[in-house]
């Protein structure tokens, strides 16, 4: 009897969630099995015992009685040939199982049940008992073997403590214990196949049939969240006191199992965030009635299987560091009073923020050049710049439009007077041609009237006087210059006032210019040089100018 129930092997023709192939297999014959999502069913063969059947396809003798009872047999001693013994797959017993690293980031440290080091890696196979750490702002995800995924974020440490699949059924039995930190779990639908997957916590047991579902650890307390499906929530070693459906948490603590209360709903994000352009990613939601603070994932797929980074925030504005260009997924929850984590809304983005632009130089805030030049600094790598200035901040009204730039200064000749807005883009060279990357911070600046020194008489006498127009608050630089390009200065004077007077020079040509320091600390450029001759003159022998009979300066000085 024992040689032919060692045969079923060879007799199995369907297997665990195979069940449209029941229909098409052949009449049943004694010895054979039938695999169902979960139940087993074995057709009795002459002589067969439930004793005999129990211990070959149970482990254990003993279940014989439970087996007489559920297939309503009195003496299994007469079992007719070709009877349909049904096993439920509570009575199968375990083979291993295993869970696959599907996605890492950063730090992970894996230690098996023996103490051994893993090595991990994307496609690693863990099994049983091995206890995962991950580092700060370090992920984790692992794939079962019947689709179910569980993922651990940055600081937490799991024990895979049950690995199994019952015997036939490959009915999973996953037991997962968190020792620190947080874990979500994606759990594929278990009731057909009466597969069990439980999170174990000091506090808290989380038993589920087929849900997506967080537990977080945080001191003294235990947080269950349930985004689908439902979860029961029981105190460890204690019959189930509560069940989660979804959208609702709890909070176990020494003192119990907490009452479900409602998750807070998805955040709504403000703005367009679809393309972030600096290094820095940022987020901004609209504040979320009862939160006080919100967390942040970002991630690589839609599913936030594959995470890279998080962060949290007690503001409604998130910033993440340290992302490469590329396309990605945001998702972000409320966290309430207790801590729990609402409903996350997930958001699609792309970052593109390199090659990263210049600082703008000048101008800034305000201009009274004639010829408006504007500079800024020199990036890394730069093959050329994009230089664009409008009349408005949407850059829709383009006055300027230089597309490759290789100096990193640019004179736009004369505008008209009025506001602008300018910004600069760097461009560099790839292997698949040039990359522009995004523009600068657009930088605003007015552009008003240059200075203006009215012309200036020639001097023939008295001391040298003029004067210009001015502005409210305005200071001075005036430069008297013995050539056009001032490198020899006869005078260099700060004036609080738009009029200077300067004791009369020797004879000779002079050029005199000008410049303006406005109230707010502007400095404008010199204005253009006046050219203006000293002539010499008759004195008496005090100094005073020796006048004619006319009462004038004689002719020819």
């Amino acid at each position: 009897m024992r040689s032919t129930l060692k045969k079923i092997g060879f007799l199995l023709f369907c297997f665990a969630g195979s069940t449209q192939l029941f229909a098409a297999a052949p009449a049943l014959d004694p010895g054979s099995l039938q695999v169902g999502a979960a139940t087993i069913t074995y057709r009795a063969q002459l002589g067969d015992t439930l004793g005999v059947i129990a211990e070959q396809l149970t482990s254990n003798k003993n279940n014989w009685v439970q087996l007489a009872k559920l297939n309503n047999i009195h003496n299994d001693r007469t079992i007719p040939v070709g009877t349909a013994i049904i096993i439920p797959v509570a009575l199968l017993p375990d083979d291993p199982s295993s869970a696959q690293v599907a996605a890492m980031s950063g730090t992970v440290n894996a230690t098996a049940a023996d103490g051994r080091t893993i090595d991990i890696s994307i496609g690693t196979t863990l099994t049983e008992g091995t206890v995962i750490n991950t580092g700060s702002n370090s992920f984790l995800t692992l794939a079962l073997p019947d689709q179910s995924h569980i993922a651990l974020p940055s600081n937490s440490q799991v024990k895979l403590t049950k690995l199994r699949t019952a015997r036939y059924t490959n009915s999973p039995r996953t037991e997962i214990t968190l020792q620190k930190g947080r874990v979500e779990s994606r759990v594929s639908p278990l009731d057909k196949n009466k597969g069990r997957f439980e999170v174990h916590s000091p506090l808290a047991v989380a038993g589920v049939r087929g849900t997506n579902f967080r537990v977080d650890l945080v001191g003294d307390r235990v947080m269950t969240e349930v985004l689908s499906g439902g979860v029961a929530v029981a105190k460890t070693n204690k019959p189930v006191t509560l069940t989660l459906h979804a959208g609702q948490g709890n909070v176990t603590s020494i003192k119990g199992v907490g009452k479900a209360v409602a998750l807070l709903p998805a955040p709504k994000l403000s703005g367009y965030p679809e393309l972030q352009e600096r290094p820095t990613v940022r987020f901004s939601v609209i504040p979320v009635g009862g939160a006080h603070g919100y967390r942040a994932q970002i991630t690589t797929d839609a599913d936030a299987r594959n995470i890279i980074s998080e962060t949290e925030s007690n503001t409604s504005d998130l910033k993440i560091d340290g992302l490469q260009d590329g396309n990605y997924f945001v998702r972000i929850a409320a966290l309430d009073d207790f801590g729990l984590q609402g409903v996350p809304q997930t958001t699609a983005f792309k970052l593109k923020a390199r090659p990263e632009p210049p600082f703008n130089v000048e101008p800034k805030n305000k201009s009274r050049s004639e010829n408006v030049l504007f500079g800024w600094t020199e990036a890394t790598n730069a093959k050329a710049y994009h230089l664009q200035v409008a009349r408005d901040a949407a850059f829709r009204d383009l006055v300027v439009d230089e597309p490759a730039l290789t100096a990193t200064q640019f004179t736009a000749g004369k505008l008209a007077l009025g506001n602008y807005f300018w910004r600069v883009a760097t461009i560099v060279e790839q292997a698949d041609g040039d990359d522009q990357g995004p523009y600068g911070d657009p930088q605003g600046f007015a552009l008003l009237p240059a200075l203006q020194i009215p012309k200036i008489a020639d001097a023939i006498d008295g001391d040298l006087s003029f004067s210009w127009p001015s502005e409210p608050q305005q200071k001075f630089v005036v430069e008297i210059g013995r050539d056009a390009g001032f490198s020899a200065l006869l005078l260099t004077q700060e004036t609080a006032t738009p009029e200077i007077t300067v004791p009369r020079p020797a004879t000779g040509t002079y050029y005199i210019r000008v410049k303006a320091i406005d109230s707010d600390g502007y400095v404008g450029p010199f204005s253009a040089p006046q050219k203006v001759y000293v002539g010499s003159r008759w004195v008496s022998g005090d100094g005073s100018p020796l006048l004619n009979l006319g009462g004038s300066t004689p002719a020819g000085y």
